[in-house]
């Protein structure tokens, strides 16, 4: 399914659509979508076509790049206070004894764990704790800073945030203030779903909503921190709630500029209260991929989560615009493979993660969280 079309072709073709020909010159030109451009992306747009102007942007940033790091996970706990019909992960507080709940100790042998290891980063997500409040992520995140100075601490949604903060009694800036002080250095893109009322009520409807969702973010920005953003796609939205989204955190990006990346992550159905839906194909991945390379000017990252995908559709997003793959990550989170993933042990060496990049024709380039170069791995592989 990878397109051998450039973009040059696209603009030579005869019978090409004429508002699908003027999109095609308006990302010659490097000028913006429009959001009804956008949702007409979805409705007409092939991906053959997607895939030519998609690369085409990829590119021009990025040549041949393909960046990953070096991280693993923390899950402090699946035990979480919301219901989201889509979560398979989490376990509600009257069952926590289905769940687990790490303490401080058990957290730090994890990263000890890692000492000598050459991983940049710690990602630090999970469940909705009631007991696991401002003071204890400050403490466990002081422990680890103090343990292993140059480790990136990225962590916690914004769902996670809300709820910490208002429990503190603290506004989102105090809240972040501490925890930035504390050493957590940038935040996850997690919680986003799709910031859409109509959509949001129905799948997560009693946990921060898209208005607080960019708050903390924008608030993290302007303390200097960076993050990612995500957006939950393949359920129950229609393609004017995708690109909604999509425009809503453009807005933010335009305004802030501290997205480090785009990451859009796929709806999965097992043991699910939304398992009834049935999961996009690996064409429409595809073409949302392309779709948002295409529409979000300002983020100059796409990543495909490959533990998500599996390895095989993560490799094909290479050719529909994304440049990054996310990291070796270790067999350490249990979100997706709880939900039906393709990687139900998601742990890939450095080696494999860079044969994977290569024989697609990219160049694999470890970075740090904030997208740094810190090696490039082409000479000695080829």
């Amino acid at each position: 399914m990878t397109s051998t079309l450039s973009l040059q072709d696209v603009l030579k073709q005869q019978d090409l659509d004429k508002q699908l020909l003027h999109i095609a010159e308006k990302i010659q030109n490097q000028q913006r979508l429009s959001e009804e451009e956008g949702v007409l992306l979805f409705e007409k747009g092939e991906p053959g076509y997607l895939g030519a102007l998609a690369n085409h942007v990829r590119e021009r940033l990025h040549g041949d790049k393909v960046y990953f790091n070096r991280n693993f996970h923390i899950e402090p706990t699946n035990v979480c206070v919301f219901t989201c019909n889509f979560c398979s992960y989490s376990r509600q507080y009257k069952h926590r004894d289905e769940g687990w709940e790490m303490s401080i100790e058990q957290m730090m042998d994890m990263v000890r764990k890692y000492d000598g290891e050459p991983v940049t980063e710690v990602h630090i997500v999970g469940g909705v704790h009631p007991k696991m409040n401002l003071e204890f992520f400050c403490e466990l995140i002081s422990k680890i800073k103090a343990h292993r100075p140059g480790l990136h601490i990225k962590g916690f949604t914004a769902v996670e945030l809300d709820y910490m903060f208002r429990k503190a009694k603290l506004t989102t800036q105090q809240g972040m203030q501490q925890l930035k002080d504390a050493g957590l250095q940038s935040l996850p893109g997690g919680g986003a779903e799709i910031f859409h009322p109509d959509v949001r009520n129905v799948i997560c409807a009693d946990k921060v909503d898209g208005d607080g969702w960019l708050d903390i973010h924008g608030t993290a920005h302007r303390l200097d921190m960076h993050s990612n953003a995500t957006m939950l796609y393949g359920h129950i939205e229609n393609y004017a709630h995708r690109v909604d989204h999509m425009s809503r955190l453009r807005a933010l990006q335009d305004e802030t500029g501290g997205f480090n990346c785009f990451i859009p992550l796929k709806f999965r159905n097992k043991e699910n209260d939304m398992s009834h839906i049935a999961e996009v194909s690996v064409i429409e991945d595809m073409r949302l991929y392309a779709i948002a390379r295409l529409f979000m000017d300002n983020f100059r990252n796409l990543k495909a989560y490959w533990p998500m995908l599996g390895r095989q559709s993560a490799q094909l997003t290479l050719s529909f615009g994304v440049n990054d793959l996310d990291g070796t990550i270790d067999d350490t989170t249990k979100i997706y493979s709880m939900a039906g993933s393709e990687e139900q042990v998601p742990s890939m060496s450095t080696e494999d993660l860079c044969q994977l990049i290569t024989s697609a024709g990219r160049i694999p380039v470890e970075r740090d969280t904030v997208y740094n170069e810190i090696k490039t791995y082409a000479a000695e592989l080829a």
